[in-house]
């Protein structure tokens, strides 16, 4: 291809993401207002999360039927974790109600981290027997390990319409309610997440069988990931602090929140970086800044923080909503099984 068919070749290209740049973009302000409506009327039947899924099935109808190449309108799993996940995690740890979490943490980390577990097993060995009798074939009938990925997958529930009715001023939902589905529906985020990889890495389709050795060192695997990626949160939330403390870097409002978000983004990148939880550190890392090194904040800064924090979780939430929408017509489906 001749240098100059190569540059119109690729106008073309910048020329279709530059439309469905738009049209991406025109979609998500119609989230945000379908939001607004929702809040101001208070429809509790249709949650904001739900009716940016609505606007995502919409859009993917008429991406499948009007345009070709796909590729925007496709979700991507890397650009989800490294773009969209980290503010959502990070301002849900930097904004947590720290005393009524902390007060209930033990009933926290009980539902979050063994209740994640056992709905793994149970939901993981049920399906293994299912397909050992023969009623489904897409999932292995000698390789446990493959149930349990599954079982860990489906574990990771995230009651977002659940929050967001309850935490409604207008309701009076209970504090204490809401700090445990709250904090339970983050930590078993990072648990089933935590679960999944470290049943991956003991995943063999070529050796079915699961000796008795190895489940004591997977299960080993999964604590030992828990509390190092806990340490590296509350460390590098430590660190930062400390430097923020001891430095002057707060005459400086634009470069005081410039350097909180890149130590913020630090931390996720680093436990990602070592095979950690990327998702349980950045969230103690919020945590422990939020506690620490607000303080060590001007007062311009601190604001500002909290709400761009929270404007990027907000504008993070609805893109992911609205892409889960959009791959019931986007996304290549294999092996589809009715009866799984």
């Amino acid at each position: 291809m001749s240098p100059t068919a190569e540059l119109i070749d690729s106008e073309e290209v910048h020329e279709e993401d530059a439309y469905a740049a738009v049209f991406m973009n025109v979609a998500l302000i119609g989230c945000v207002l379908l939001a607004y409506v929702i809040k101001k009327y208070r429809i509790y039947y249709v949650p904001e999360s739900a009716a940016s899924m609505i606007v995502g099935v919409i859009i993917g109808g008429i991406a499948r039927w009007f345009i070709k190449d796909l590729t925007m309108y496709q979700f991507s799993p890397e650009f989800f974790f490294f773009v969209l996940l980290p503010p959502i995690i990070f301002e849900a740890g930097y904004g947590l109600q720290r005393d009524t979490f902390f007060d209930n943490i033990g009933a926290i980390v009980l539902y979050a981290m063994f209740g994640t577990i056992i709905s793994t097993v149970i939901v993981g060995y049920s399906t293994f027997s299912i397909a050992k009798a023969g009623l489904i074939s897409s999932v292995s009938d000698t390789n446990p390990m493959e149930a349990l990925l599954f079982g860990a997958l489906i574990s990771a529930v995230d009651p977002v319409a659940t929050l967001s009715i309850m935490g409604s001023p207008e309701l009076h939902c209970n504090e204490r309610v809401y700090s445990l589905v709250f904090g339970e529906s983050v930590l078993n985020d990072a648990v089933a997440v935590v679960l999944f990889k470290t049943f991956h890495k003991y995943y063999d389709p070529e050796a079915p069988d699961l000796t008795t050795t190895e489940i004591p060192t997977i299960f080993l695997d999964f604590f030992s990931i828990t509390i190092f990626s806990v340490l590296l949160g509350v460390g590098m939330g430590l660190f930062t602090s400390y430097i923020y403390k001891n430095t002057s870097i707060s005459e400086i409002p634009k470069l005081e929140s410039t350097l909180l978000f890149l130590f913020c983004y630090c931390c996720y990148a680093t436990a990602e970086a070592f095979e950690m939880s990327g998702i349980m550190a950045l969230f103690f890392n919020g945590i422990v800044l939020g506690h620490y090194n607000s303080y060590n904040l001007s007062e311009e800064s601190r604001h500002s923080a909290e709400q761009i924090f929270a404007t990027l979780a907000t504008v993070a939430e609805t893109i992911v909503f609205m892409y889960m929408g959009m791959t019931v017509f986007t996304s290549k489906f294999e092996h589809w099984d009715i009866k799984f």
